[in-house]
C-alpha cells in the first residue's frame, strides 16, 4: 500500500473531468464519487511511467499491453490491510486485464494506492455480497451487489510492470 499526497493540480484536473463526465451509468453513488475516481486514476498515472488515461467503457488506463480499471473508494481513515476492495456486480461486464484499487481521503489531502490484481484472479478469489448484507470483516452495509477481496491479497503497485 502506497500513500500519496494529492497535489492541487491533480484535484483541479479531477474536478474538471468530473464536471465534464456527469453521472455515470451503473454508478453506486450516481456520479457523486467522480472526483475521487478521477483522483484515483491520476494518482495511478503518476506511479506508472508511460501509462495514459484512456477512459473507455471497459477500462481507465492503458499501460503497455495492460488495460487497467481503477476502482476508488472514499474514506475518512487510513485503510487497513483487512479492509475490502470491491467491484460492483454492475461492473463485472467490463473487459480489462487488471484492476488497481485506491482509497481517497474525503478531504482530498491523501490517497492510497492499495495494489492491483489481474481481473480473472480477482473474481476467482472474491467473496460475493448482496446489497444490504453486512460485511462481517468491517460491519459495512453493502450498497450494491459486489465482489470483495481484502487489501492484503493485492499485489504492490511497484510490481506492476
Amino acid at each position: 500500500m502506497k500513500e500519496v499526497l494529492i497535489k492541487d493540480d491533480t484535484l483541479i484536473q479531477a474536478r474538471q473531468k468530473a464536471r465534464e463526465m456527469g453521472a455515470i451509468k451503473n454508478s453506486i453513488t450516481r456520479g457523486g464519487g467522480n472526483v475521487a475516481g478521477f483522483v484515483g486514476e491520476l494518482v495511478c498515472l503518476d506511479l506508472l511511467p508511460s501509462s495514459k488515461i484512456n477512459n473507455t467503457y471497459d477500462h481507465d488506463i492503458d499501460f503497455g499491453e495492460f488495460t487497467i480499471d481503477v476502482k476508488t473508494k472514499r474514506t475518512n481513515y487510513k485503510p487497513r490491510d483487512y479492509y475490502d476492495c470491491s467491484v460492483a456486480s454492475s461492473s463485472k461486464h467490463q473487459r480489462c486485464s487488471h484492476y488497481i484499487f485506491t482509497r481517497i481521503l474525503n478531504d482530498f489531502s491523501s490517497a492510497w494506492v492499495l495494489g492491483w490484481m489481474l481481473r480473472e484472479e480477482y473474481f476467482d478469489m472474491a467473496r460475493f455480497l448482496k446489497k444490504g448484507e453486512v460485511d462481517g470483516d468491517n460491519n459495512f452495509v453493502v450498497k450494491a451487489d459486489c465482489y470483495n477481496v481484502p487489501i492484503k491479497s493485492l499485489y504492490d503497485i511497484d510490481l506492476l510492470k
